[in-house]
């Protein structure tokens, strides 16, 4: 038998509570978690007429943009760029 959306979100609140070492007081906040994590899955599950259901594009950031904050990119850190100040000497 499928679980209830409600007994997923009560496994899952569980879950999360025990992956941080069973801190009291947090119960609302693993709860909203698991939650916000059900609605995720759930938007995207196949729609009605069961075709898949497109997710939503992400809005992508360039390369060049990414190279000058000294952004992740695969799990890997590119430094940012070293601006150098050029100076003029006095004659």
């Amino acid at each position: 038998m499928a679980e209830t959306r409600e007994e997923w979100i009560k496994k899952r609140a569980y879950a999360l509570w025990e992956e941080e070492g069973y801190p009291t007081g947090r119960d609302s906040i693993h709860w909203e978690q698991a939650r916000h994590e059900r609605e995720a899955l759930e938007g995207s599950a196949a729609s009605s007429n069961g075709k898949e259901a497109k997710p939503k594009a992400k809005r992508t950031v360039t390369t060049t943009k990414l190279a000058a904050t000294g952004a992740k990119t695969n799990g890997v850190v590119t430094p940012a760029p070293k601006r150098t100040a050029s100076r003029k000497t006095a004659s």
